[in-house]
């Protein structure tokens, strides 16, 4: 009997005490949105304020359990227009927001004050630039399968929005990794791009093209060149040709002749203790696999005009 009398008694107490006036500080999340046309906010305002509010304690203590209070939602814009600046920096005092934070928060509590006091928004100008896009893509091939050409995608480039500060070093814009095994057959794709901080892209996703082909081993017999040849002096080499061996898709398989290679050695490199110089590849057609030089050196004779 005590025990229950003591639970009403300090009930009755309760609900008195949450009947009165209070004056407490509150958190509230603050968000801000539509800055003003054709400017972007680079600072860092506060995610948070401060409040500090007088209130009935029912309405402090609802406030207090509740776990899902929506933010307070600032439109910069408007703000801009109000504070009548035309310049890239606006500072304002927190204290001439009251009212338009009060119609977001509960009707039963006042607003006295809010920390920070002052805020202050730093804005850059936006930008359009197109760059192009950077893909980032690992392949693994079966056997006898290779690359034909060269990595493509569609769009190759896209428009990116942002301040101009960020898009003078902005050369490029990267798409996510990712990784194609076990290819036997032309590769389309859809590969999504990362968009860079504070930075808006046009596009969202890139269509990656990769030229597959069936590889096959061909041999051709290349005359050997020599450069930095003294013009007093003739060089003969022995053997005066050498063979390339090399992996060429099927349909290029005709096509490929001595004339698209160039194999040379270079004379500079010659000296009284040499006999033989190397040989260089200087030139080759693209997405050739496996090159192989037969054979890699070449003796010289030195003679006389």
């Amino acid at each position: 009997m005590f025990a229950l009398c003591l639970l009403i008694a300090t009930g009755l107490w309760f609900l008195n005490a949450l009947s009165k006036d209070y004056t407490a500080t509150v958190n509230y999340s603050v968000r801000f949105v539509n800055p003003p046309n054709e400017l972007f906010l680079t600072s860092n305002p506060p995610s948070k304020f401060e409040f500090k509010v007088e209130a009935h304690g029912f309405s402090l203590l609802r406030h207090k359990l509740s776990l899902s209070s929506s933010p307070v939602v600032l439109d910069l814009t408007s703000i801009w227009n109000e504070q009548g600046t035309n310049q890239n920096i606006m500072t304002i005092q927190t204290r001439s927001l009251i009212r338009r934070i009060a119609d977001q928060v509960s009707s039963e509590i006042t607003i006295n004050d809010i920390s920070p006091q002052i805020l202050t928004f730093t804005f850059d100008s936006l930008t359009v630039k197109k760059v192009p896009v950077k893909v980032n893509i690992n392949t693994e091939f079966k056997p006898q399968f290779y690359q034909k050409e060269e990595i493509t995608t569609q769009p190759d480039s896209i428009e990116i929005t942002g301040p101009a500060s960020i898009l003078d070093t902005t050369q490029a814009v990267e798409s996510e990794t990712i990784e194609i095994k076990n290819i036997d057959a032309d590769i389309e794709k859809a590969i999504k791009i990362l968009s860079p901080e504070n930075i808006n892209i046009s596009e969202e996703k890139v269509i990656v093209k990769i030229p597959v082909e069936r590889f096959t081993e061909k041999e051709i017999n290349v005359p050997v060149q020599v450069e930095n040849n003294p013009p007093n002096l003739n060089i003969k080499l022995f053997p005066a040709e050498v063979k390339i061996s090399f992996l060429v898709g099927l349909s290029e398989y005709e096509n490929i002749t001595a004339a698209d290679f160039k194999a040379f050695v270079d004379y500079n490199e010659a000296d009284y203790d040499t006999e033989t110089l190397e040989i260089s590849i200087g030139s080759k057609p693209p997405f050739l696999q496996m090159l192989r030089i037969s054979p890699q050196t070449v003796e010289f004779l030195v003679e006389s005009d």
